[in-house]
């Protein structure tokens, strides 16, 4: 059984890959190499370069490699750019989706698992985000992610597809010192690139009804969610029946100011983190549960803050 891992040369797709191998499991890769790294896939996992619009490319590695089922993680993944990106973002997650499953059906592929996102829920006013909580995405990612949920949801009436969304809030960490993430939006390289820089950490306010008064999410270890993705996939394989969506949650998040506590400790570097005015629309505190993902896909938090913070640390390309 083989599993096509559209993104796999990504921080999160690459790290999918890791744990599909260390269960066992053959993958080939899809990934176009605009924010992917050819050298984040192992040398024995076929790496085909180019994108999920290919439809005659996509069909091509189904047959070939004999591919059983799909980890979907390829996207546009940038919710604030993708407000000045709109159509951009349309095509890489709707269309894109659209055609990796119109040729899923081509060949007879039936299981796919699916990279969505906490997007989907917007700025929802619940202290616990589960599974039914209204759906009101604020994003064109956060809109391309619910309609590529539908998608899904469309084609297992009319084509059988058996799938699952998995959705989640910040992934951080690092599996291997060779993995890492490069997003230029995401809070733990911001830090990191701005202490070995010299620069002063920010915080966008500290006066939320919070208990240390910054902002609350749900902050996850990236090998934590690559282990979930498998065992959907596991699952899928089984023939098991899944929820059309799980939320990859803490249950109680950890605090901005938290994180700055620990990155200090584990970085060596001493700093006061310099207090700036609330971003717009942020939100006091967003977690999520992740109950149901913990009752049918093991789903566990086997991370604690110093772990995520310390991996991410060491696998940094600036770490000294």
């Amino acid at each position: 059984m083989t599993w096509l891992v559209t993104g796999g040369a990504g921080y999160i797709g690459s790290h999918v890959v890791k744990a599909l191998g260390e269960a066992g499991l053959d993958a080939v890769v899809l990934d176009d190499l605009s924010t992917g790294h050819a050298d984040f896939v192992p040398e024995a996992v076929p790496l085909v370069t180019g994108s999920i619009l290919d439809g005659d490319l996509v069909e091509a590695i189904l047959r070939d490699h004999a591919v059983t089922g799909v980890i979907h993680v390829a996207g546009y993944k940038y919710a604030g750019v993708s407000v000045q990106r709109p159509l951009h973002t349309y095509e890489q997650n709707v269309t894109g989706t659209a055609v990796l499953l119109e040729r899923l059906q081509s060949v007879g592929v039936d299981r796919l698992v699916f990279s969505s996102s906490a997007a989907v829920y917007g700025t929802p006013d619940t202290l616990l985000v589960t599974e039914d909580t209204p759906k009101a995405p604020e994003s064109p990612y956060g809109e391309s992610k619910l309609i590529g949920e539908w998608l899904l949801r469309d084609q297992a009436v009319a084509a059988g597809l058996r799938s699952t969304a998995l959705r989640y809030f910040n992934v951080v960490g690092s599996g291997s010192p060779e993995l890492y993430d490069a997003s230029p939006h995401n809070l733990f390289p911001l830090v990191f690139d701005a202490l070995t820089a010299g620069r002063t950490p920010r915080i966008n306010g500290d006066d939320y009804d919070t208990p240390d008064g910054t902002c609350v999410r749900d902050y996850i270890h990236v090998s934590d969610l690559a282990l979930a993705h498998v065992e959907a996939a596991r699952r899928l394989d089984a023939g098991d029946t899944l929820l059309p969506a799980y939320n990859l949650g803490s249950g109680d998040g950890i605090s901005v100011r938290q994180i700055m506590d620990a990155m200090a400790e584990v970085t060596g570097i001493p700093f006061t983190p310099e207090i700036a005015p609330r971003r717009p629309g942020d939100p006091a505190r967003i977690v999520a549960s992740g109950a149901l993902a913990t009752r049918d896909l093991s789903w566990s938090m086997r991370h604690t803050l110093h772990d995520m913070v310390s991996s991410a640390w060491s696998a940094h390309p600036r770490h000294p």
